[in-house]
């Protein structure tokens, strides 16, 4: 798909998020959309694209770090909770609560205990969430290990992207198969008829987006919304006003224009 193609399409789309934005809003709908998958899969990419032209009141991300001591000794959903929407809201999260089920289960951050209390009570957990009202989508973005070792070289190699790199994708390259084993084991336990996964072939980053937020718009019946007219009143004259000289107040330099 050549530059124009994908600017166009991914152009209407996001003029449908908006309208899928103020319908949340107005409705009072709770929707919640995880994204998951490899490092370097793309999934900060969609989710860029999805936030660029709406407003953050609404539509938040929510990506959070590594546990603090005290919320390791919660139980373990307590600290997404307080994410969760409330109504008229819509969240993303860069990666959830399937963290235990990734990059805790592989790199031995959880015991096995915790990992399979994990696979039992998130499907209840997520139960939970959509007789609450909560509309639950998850998306998993699935790239190959040549794609992302290629991804991975991009990243080393251009300034603007070495942020993206961190030591744990270095450790995460030498366990490939435990990743693929570890996610096999994910959906055999939290695919379901209520909160299916849904697979984003993330081969070509630029289809992926298009197909991701596509689908977002297919899974949240909403209407197009009517916006009223807006007329901008005049300024006020106010004679009286004097600014004050340019000399009382500090400039940024103008380097540029």
């Amino acid at each position: 798909m050549n530059n124009k193609d994908y600017e166009n399409h991914l152009l209407a789309l996001q003029e449908e998020l908006v309208h899928l934005q103020e319908w949340i809003r107005k409705q009072g709908l709770k929707v919640v959309v995880i994204f998951e998958g490899r490092d370097a899969s793309g999934k900060g990419g969609v989710i860029k694209r999805i936030t660029e032209p709406l407003n953050p009141r609404v539509v938040k991300v929510v990506a959070l770090g590594v546990p603090t001591e005290k919320e390791k000794g919660q139980w373990y959903f307590q600290r997404y909770v307080p994410h969760l929407p409330a109504k008229g809201e819509m969240v993303l999260f860069d990666r959830s609560w399937y963290n235990r089920a990734g990059v805790e289960r592989v790199m031995g951050f959880c015991t096995d205990q915790e990992y399979e209390e994990f696979l039992r009570s998130c499907p209840e957990f997520e139960n939970m969430l959509i007789r609450s009202g909560i509309t639950l989508l998850k998306y998993w973005f699935s790239v190959s290990d040549e794609e992302q070792e290629r991804r991975f070289n991009n990243r080393v190699s251009n300034p603007m992207k070495r942020w993206k790199f961190s030591p744990m994708d270095l450790e995460s390259r030498a366990k490939w198969l435990e990743y693929s084993r570890a996610k096999d084991v994910m959906f055999a336990h939290t695919d379901t008829k209520h909160s299916p996964w849904y697979v984003v072939n993330a081969e070509d980053k630029k289809q992926a987006r298009l197909n991701c937020i596509n689908h977002i718009l297919s899974q949240v019946p909403y209407e197009k919304m009517k916006y009223d007219e807006i007329t901008l009143p005049p300024l006020p004259e106010d004679k009286a006003y004097v600014r004050p000289p340019m000399d009382y107040q500090t400039f940024v330099p103008e380097k540029f224009g």
